[in-house]
This record gives C-alpha cells, sequence and structure tokens, in this order.
C-alpha cells in the first residue's frame, strides 16, 4: 500500500488559512471530499459548520483515501494517505483543493490562484521514512513555539513546553492519535497502532531524547 506524503502551500507563499473558520472549513472538506460519490463543490458556501457534519453519513461514504494523518499551518498543509481506489489521491486532492480554493476566494472577496501549483506527493519508500513521517507531520505546529522552532536541527529549549503546545493545537490529528480531538472522522489510525502501541507516550519518549535529527528526510520539506 503506497503512502503518500501530500503537501501545498499558498501562491507565494500567501496565507492560506487567515482563522479559524477557515481551518473549520478545510477540515470539512478533508471529511466530505473523501468519497467517491459526487460532491456539489458549487453549493458549499460556508456559514455555520456544526460538528454534527463530522460524523458518517448513511449511506456510508465510499472514501477515495485514507487520510492517515495531518496538519494545517499558515500558509500551507501536510497530508498522510494512501489509496482506497484508483487514482484516489489524485482525485481526492483535486476535490479538497478546488472546494476549498472556491471557499476561500468567496469568503475572502479575493479572485485567481490560491495555490503555489501542484500538489506535491512524495512516496514515503524506506521504513526509517515510515518510522518518522507521523512525527514530521504533528510536530509542524512547533514553529509557532518560541524555543522549539529549531525543532528540525535538534534543538528544543524546553520539552514539557513542546509537548503543551502540541496537546492544544487543535489543527493537526496530533490529538486523535492520543485518543483526544475534534475529528476522529477524518483520519484512520489503524496503519500506526502497530508500531506506536502508545503514540503519546513515543512522542514525549521523542522529544525527550531530541532524537529530530533523523526526521529531515529527502523531499519532505517545502523549501
Amino acid at each position: 500500500m503506497p503512502l503518500i506524503h501530500a503537501l501545498n502551500r499558498g501562491t507565494d507563499k500567501r496565507d492560506i488559512f487567515m482563522d479559524d473558520h477557515d481551518r473549520m472549513r478545510f477540515c470539512y472538506g478533508l471529511f466530505l471530499f473523501n468519497d467517491t460519490r459526487h460532491v456539489d463543490i458549487a453549493a458549499l458556501k460556508t456559514k455555520g459548520l456544526p460538528m454534527s457534519f463530522f460524523v458518517e453519513s448513511t449511506p456510508p461514504r465510499k472514501r477515495l483515501v485514507d487520510v492517515h494523518g495531518w496538519c494545517l499551518m499558515t500558509n500551507h498543509y501536510h497530508l498522510l494517505l494512501s489509496e482506497r481506489t484508483e487514482s484516489g489521491v489524485s482525485r481526492f486532492l483535486q476535490k479538497l483543493n478546488i472546494g476549498y480554493a472556491k471557499y476561500f476566494n468567496d469568503r475572502h472577496k479575493r479572485v485567481g490562484t490560491l495555490y503555489q501549483g501542484r500538489t506535491k506527493q512524495v512516496l514515503i519508500e524506506s521504513d526509517r521514512q515510515f518510522l518518522h513521517i507521523l512525527n514530521y507531520i504533528h510536530f509542524n505546529p512547533l514553529d509557532f513555539l518560541n524555543g522549539s522552532k529549531e525543532w528540525r536541527e535538534r534543538r528544543i529549549s524546553n520539552t514539557q513546553k513542546a509537548l503543551d503546545h502540541l496537546n492544544k493545537y487543535r489543527w493537526s490529528s496530533y490529538a486523535t492519535y492520543c485518543g483526544k480531538g475534534d475529528f476522529p472522522a477524518i483520519t484512520t489510525t489503524e496503519l500506526f497502532a502497530d508500531v506506536f502501541k502508545d503514540y503519546k507516550r513515543e512522542v514525549v519518549g521523542y522529544l525527550h531524547d531530541i532524537e529530530i535529527e533523523s526526521i529531515q528526510l529527502d523531499g519532505l520539506n517545502l523549501e
């Protein structure tokens, strides 16, 4: 089962998430567009998005992909995907990106391209990459925390603050893997369940040991 790290950012590195309303709408898209059936993208003008949207429908969705991990930053996003149907990743990303761009341009009264280009898709090929990619995605919010912005270079000044920050950050699948979070219906956790028996404990040990240098894998960075 090929595992793909998908990532994209705003054109000219512009912000694509202006506030929590935008982030919620993107999360809604992660759930809604993960379906082989047609979704009327043009009709998805956003007003309020109650949590009741994030429940399985009847009949159940026919998912295009499994979303094994995700994280929203300010000007980019990370997704960890595998296909359930032929060309599922490409179809899912197309629906997700078009749907969110239409919403964003409508809400923020803008025109033009939102993303810098096609979504980058990096194939996870080695065991080493597999063991580190989920942490890499989940650790991105440390970029927002003073003293932890150099986590990619194995420099974190206060491990407890880093853990507290990750626990409070709402817009990733980290909380779901720790048995909490607002969006469990988005994420499929089974693939990593055998590897990380207790994911929260694994992360604590990972940060305490500062073994983050091995996250620097070819093709994972946006730069």
